[in-house]
């Protein structure tokens, strides 16, 4: 695979990457690029995580090596639990991943406590905390953190370990959802300025949870985790914000956009013949048009999803129950 084409599987479905000069640079100058995403071990893996391991596993196999960051400290940090507590969802969550399809033999996971107690990881994020204002890395927090008035230290120590960790695990392209944007500009501004190089970002999206909200989170309950059996699947999906002709922000139409399309060439929404037959699309645009000119009921397209879900996790559910999940 060129250079080319390699761009073209690492940028589908990125909603912005930083930059692509860098990137393409990278290409052009290493075989085996090292990428990463971390991610918090605090409860369980759902859809919206599932667009960050899928971007993985596309560049997991066009070459890139690829760190998947267990970051138990920062979940400590954030008020999760115990370390102990935090460490079995860490295991979990490893097995998840793989279910998902991570190749585990090629795929390196790491605890954030096996090298962020570490003398040299400490130093570090004194110098990065000397180059960093409270104005900067407050406004990298996340946003329940930025909202509270009086935020713990904790609170602000966490972005800038986040930054941290991309140069520690020595990681050239950084991945996450967009919500992670402020933390990896601030890695991109301030890594420099203590030794270690600016690493270059992709921005995914973020889905809607279920019930409509801004992202789907296992703290809220409005998520489908990969785990969740036929029925759960069916009753969530039964249930989600999916109003009549509206397309922006609805979980529904994002869950198509992000999950089913990127793994099947065409979809078929099933109807009663009373209705109109079963229609196919080759496009999520093609289904966004119809559904916002109400010609696709939004049961139809909830009870076509399910069927959907429930073949694409079908393997990982068979996996997890193999390992006692």
């Amino acid at each position: 695979m060129d250079i080319e084409e390699k761009l073209k599987v690492i940028e589908r479905g990125a909603l912005e990457v930083v930059t692509k000069d860098e990137l393409r640079r990278l290409l052009e100058g290493k075989n085996s690029p090292r990428t990463y995403v971390g991610y918090e071990p605090s409860g369980k893996i759902h859809l919206g995580h599932m667009i960050s391991v899928t971007k993985l596993i596309e560049l997991q196999n066009i070459g890139f090596d690829v760190v998947v960051l267990l970051a138990d400290l920062h979940a400590f940090l954030n008020s999760k639990g115990s370390l102990e507590e935090i460490r079995k969802t860490a295991e979990y969550n490893k097995h998840c991943f793989i279910a998902l399809g991570l190749d585990e033999k090629k795929t390196k996971f790491v605890f954030g406590s096996e090298f962020q107690l570490d003398k040299e990881y400490t130093l570090n994020l004194h110098k990065l905390a000397l180059e960093t204002t409270i104005r900067r890395a407050r406004r990298s927090m996340d946003v329940v953190s930025r909202e509270e008035e009086d935020p713990k230290v904790a609170r602000v120590i966490y972005p800038l370990m986040q930054a941290l960790d991309i140069a520690m695990l020595n990681v050239d392209v950084a991945i996450g959802g967009m919500d992670q944007r402020k933390i990896h500009m601030l890695a991109r501004d301030n890594l420099p300025k203590i030794g270690f190089k600016a690493p270059i970002c992709i921005h995914l999206p973020i889905i809607h949870g279920l019930d409509g909200s801004e992202k789907m989170s296992s703290s809220k309950g409005n998520f489908i985790a990969v785990d969740d059996d036929e029925k759960t699947i069916r009753t969530k999906i039964r249930k989600a914000y999916c109003p009549m002709g509206v397309v922006e922000n609805n979980p529904i139409i994002e869950i198509y956009e992000h999950i089913v399309f990127p793994r099947f060439e065409r979809i078929v929404i099933k109807r009663p013949e009373k209705y109109g037959g079963d229609v196919e699309f080759n496009s999520i645009d093609e289904l966004k048009k119809q559904f916002e000119n109400k010609e696709i009921h939004p049961q139809d397209l909830k009870d076509s999803l399910a069927d959907y879900l429930v073949e694409i996790l079908s393997k990982a559910r068979e996996y997890l129950a193999s390992k006692g999940y």
